[in-house]
C-alpha cells in the first residue's frame, strides 16, 4: 500500500507542500505548468530554486503567470469553483480542488458568521494560493497516495495582518480546519501553518503518527521565511507500508469525567467543541440522579495523556465542578485505512475498518457525502448508501 507522511515540524503551507512533493519527484513540473495553465490565469510558469534552511538543501518555488487582465483583489468561493470547472482538469482533478476549497469556504463562513456562498477570499483568492491549492490536488491525485499520516503540526504563535486586520496565530481559519488532529506550538513567533495548507492537510484525512514502512522518496519544501530557531522545511515522504500482525492498534489513553447537577445544560455543546479542540479524542455525557435525587449530566472526556492538563483547566473553567476523576485506560481500535470510490455523484472517501486484514467496518466521509447532496439535489442518505456499495464491489476479491 502505498503511503504518505507528512513531517510538520515547521508547519505547513500551501506553496511548501508543493514544493516537497515536486522535491520529491511526485509529478513532473512540466507536467504541473500544462494542468495549472488551463484554469484561465494565463500561462504559468513554475519557478523553483535551491535553498538552505539552517543546513538543510530544500526546494523552494514561485510562479510566473502571463496575466490577460488586472486580477481581482478578491474572488468569492462561486467564482473559484467556476475557474476549475472551465478548466482543462480531469473530473477527479477537479473535484479535489474544489472540496479543498469547499473546506476553506466553510471555515470562513463558520469564523465571520456568513453563508458559504457569502465567503470572499482575500489573500487566499490570490493566484498563487489558487495555484497552490489547484496544484496540490493535481499532485494528490498522480501520487497514487492510498493513505496519508502525519505528524503533530507546529503551528507557531503572535499575531498576523490580514485583509480583516491583525489576526492571532494560528488563523481561526486554520485552527478550524485542523480540528482533532495533534497540533502544538514550540513558541516560534511565526504563522507556521497557514489556512491552505491546514485545508490541504485536512483534504488527506491523514492519521496520526509515524508508520512501519519503507520509505522509498523523500522530499523538502521550503518556507518563504529563514527561521533561526529551526529549518523552516516540510518535510514529506512516500513508501510502502509495512503489514503486521497486529489486529488492533493499542494505545494509551486518560478518561476524564466528573458529575454536575447545578449547570445549564445548553453550555455542554460549547464545552465540548473547546475540548476537542484541546486535543480530546471523544467528549459526550449523558444524564444522571445524583444526590437528593436532582437531574445532572456525567461528562466524559477521553484524552491522550500528555492533553490531560489542559483539558483539566477547560473543564474547570467552563464548567461548574469543583473536581474530576482520571483514570488511566488502554485503548484498541481496528486498524485503519482510507479508500476512494467513486459514484455518479462524484468521488467519496471511505474509512476501512481492520481485523486480521479482514473488513470489519466501512464509513463514507460525512463531509465528502454532504458536499455531493448539495451539488447534485441528491440526499445525503442516498449518496452514503451508494458510497458503501460502490466500496463492497471494489474490495470484493
Amino acid at each position: 500500500m502505498k503511503i504518505l507522511y507528512l513531517d510538520c515540524f515547521s508547519g505547513i503551507s500551501g506553496d511548501m507542500f508543493l514544493a516537497a512533493c515536486l522535491d520529491a519527484g511526485f509529478i513532473k513540473e512540466s507536467l504541473l505548468e500544462r494542468k495549472l495553465s488551463t484554469l484561465g490565469l494565463g500561462k504559468v510558469k513554475i519557478i523553483t530554486r535551491r535553498v538552505k534552511r539552517n543546513s538543510i538543501a530544500a526546494t523552494g518555488i514561485s510562479f510566473q503567470t502571463a496575466r490577460r487582465k488586472k486580477a481581482p483583489e478578491h474572488r468569492s468561493f462561486r467564482n473559484i469553483r467556476q475557474l476549475i470547472a472551465k478548466s482543462d482538469l480531469t473530473a477527479d482533478e477537479q473535484q479535489r480542488s474544489i472540496a479543498i476549497f469547499h473546506s476553506l469556504a466553510k471555515a470562513e463562513a463558520k469564523i465571520h458568521n456568513t453563508s458559504l456562498h457569502k465567503v470572499h477570499f482575500h489573500e487566499l483568492g490570490a493566484v498563487d494560493s489558487i495555484l497552490d491549492i489547484v496544484g496540490a490536488a493535481v499532485v494528490i491525485e498522480h501520487s497514487g497516495i492510498e493513505r496519508t499520516f502525519v505528524s503533530k503540526i507546529n503551528l507557531g504563535s503572535g499575531f498576523i495582518k490580514t485583509e480583516h486586520g491583525p489576526l492571532p496565530v494560528p488563523a481561526p481559519a486554520t485552527l478550524e480546519l485542523l480540528k482533532r488532529l495533534p497540533v502544538y506550538s514550540s513558541g516560534i513567533e511565526a504563522e507556521l501553518v497557514t489556512p491552505t495548507g491546514a485545508a490541504i492537510v485536512k483534504h488527506l484525512a491523514p492519521e496520526c503518527g509515524l508508520p512501519p514502512a519503507r520509505w522509498q522518496t523523500i522530499g523538502y519544501g521550503a518556507g518563504t521565511r529563514d527561521l533561526k530557531e529551526q529549518p523552516n522545511v516540510l518535510r514529506v515522504l512516500m513508501g510502502e507500508s509495512i503489514p503486521t500482525t497486529q489486529s488492533t492498534a493499542h494505545e494509551e489513553a486518560v478518561v476524564i469525567e466528573t458529575d454536575i447537577d447545578d449547570m445549564n445544560p445548553q453550555l455542554l455543546p460549547h464545552v465540548q467543541e473547546l475540548l476537542f479542540q484541546q486535543g480530546a479524542q471523544d467528549v459526550s455525557w449523558h444524564s444522571l440522579h445524583m444526590k437528593k435525587n436532582r437531574p445532572g449530566v456525567r461528562l466524559y472526556v477521553l484524552s491522550p495523556p500528555e492533553h490531560v492538563d489542559a483539558l483539566c483547566e477547560t473543564v474547570f473553567r467552563e464548567t461548574t465542578t469543583l473536581g474530576v476523576r482520571i483514570n488511566a485506560v488502554e485503548k484498541r481500535r481496528l486498524e485503519r485505512k482510507m479508500m476512494e470510490v467513486e459514484i455518479p455523484q462524484g468521488r467519496v472517501r471511505v474509512k476501512v475498518g481492520l481485523w486480521k486484514e479482514r473488513v470489519m467496518h466501512l464509513a463514507p466521509e460525512y463531509e465528502d457525502c454532504v458536499r455531493l447532496a448539495r451539488q447534485s439535489n441528491v440526499p445525503v442518505k442516498e449518496i452514503m448508501r451508494l458510497s458503501l456499495e460502490s466500496a463492497h464491489r471494489k474490495l470484493k476479491p
